[in-house]
């Protein structure tokens, strides 16, 4: 019999059924068509020079980082695991994923970028709509072209992160602090889980955590409902049967 030292944890999410696999594929092969198109579009009809186009495509860089930290965050903080939809395929897998990281490693590539797509893929189609001859029309499409370039790749981003020996081109990316590393991230797995959200770049973790901005945020949300933060991270722990013990350690 294992020991509650040994014992192996649960998986932190369920498998796809066939008609979620379908609609991931559908999902991720859009995204990636309706960006090729607006990449296409803006290459044919901008003039790549113009002073603002590195600063516009740093900001949505940063902007999709940012939101992949609103995200981490809301999704470890509030919530329950029977909320509709969102519950056991989103609230379950990122409260458990703090206790068993590699877990993660499971997923395939379907699973882990299917539902991301499945947001950009909309406001791709948007964007596709924005007239470029217009002067505010060029910024705008281009900030989304790198907002949802980059942003559409956060899980996997967040995989390659846990990932000893990810392949050699990200390790070089990680390296240079063009996307999250495994050991700026691995901070954020230390109790209470509570800083480095953003999951995409890094970038935003330490200016974010620098002025307490999450902190402040959870303080309103809580003077206005009554509802502390991440309170029930032991009822998914016993739950979902995730032994946690020799994950403490004295003074951690």
């Amino acid at each position: 019999m294992e020991s509650s030292a040994t014992k192996r944890f649960l998986p932190a999410h369920y498998e796809l059924t066939r008609g979620q696999i379908a609609f991931s594929c559908l999902s991720i092969g859009s995204t990636v068509l309706l960006w090729t198109w607006l990449a296409s579009r803006i290459a044919s009809q901008l003039d790549s020079w113009h002073w603002w186009v590195p600063v516009v495509v740093l900001l949505g860089i940063a902007a999709a980082d940012f939101g992949s930290g609103l995200i981490h965050w809301a999704a470890d903080t509030w919530g329950r695991d029977d909320c509709p939809l969102i519950g056991h395929r989103l609230l379950v897998p990122f409260r458990v994923h703090h206790i068993n990281p590699d877990d993660f490693l499971r997923r395939r590539f379907i699973d882990t970028n299917g539902e991301v797509a499945a947001v950009a893929a909309p406001v791709l189609a948007l964007l596709l709509a924005v007239p470029l001859d217009m002067a505010w029309g060029g910024p705008v499409a281009l900030f989304g072209l790198a907002f949802c370039g980059v942003g559409s790749l956060t899980n996997q981003i967040h995989q390659w992160a846990h990932m000893p020996a990810p392949p050699a081109p990200v390790r070089a990316m990680q390296t240079c602090g063009l996307l999250l590393a495994r050991t700026e991230h691995a901070a954020h797995h230390d109790r209470p889980y509570d800083r480095q959200y953003c999951i995409t770049t890094g970038w935003c973790n330490r200016p974010l955590d620098a002025i307490g901005f999450f902190r402040r945020l959870e303080s309103a949300i809580t003077r206005l409902t009554g509802v502390a933060p991440r309170h029930d991270d032991r009822r998914y722990e016993s739950r979902y049967a995730v032994h946690i013990a020799h994950h403490e350690t004295p003074g951690a």
